[in-house]
């Protein structure tokens, strides 16, 4: 339900569809540890190379950056707290893959 919906909102099925379009949608996935002034994690979603979906682990929140992000509300109310939940379990799961590859290389101080 969750991807028909959101394959609806970017136009991509539905009744008006009458020819083919190709559409792009990436994630970016970004994790660090000890950067000054840098968010340890950072999740960007985009499509078509455009943002439409941000969460750091500053903030701890997924944010949509597109008001067509914004209106899925009107059909999952708890659409962003989910994301907000999947984000922060791929941080904890980053973390911990960042200090393995710190012990890994010897690169746990200094």
């Amino acid at each position: 339900m969750k991807m028909f919906l959101f394959l609806l909102l970017l136009g991509i099925v539905g009744p008006h569809c009458t020819s083919a379009r190709t559409h792009s949608l990436k994630y970016f996935y970004t994790a660090s540890s000890g950067v000054p002034n840098f968010p340890e994690f950072v999740v960007v979603g985009l499509v078509d190379e455009v943002e439409m979906v941000h969460y750091d682990s500053n903030t701890k929140r997924a944010e949509p950056k597109q008001d067509w992000m914004s209106n899925i509300t009107d059909e999952v109310p708890d659409y962003w707290e989910g994301e907000t939940q999947i984000a922060l379990s791929n941080q904890q799961f980053y973390k911990v893959g960042i200090e393995t590859l710190k012990q890994r290389f010897n690169q746990t101080g200094g």
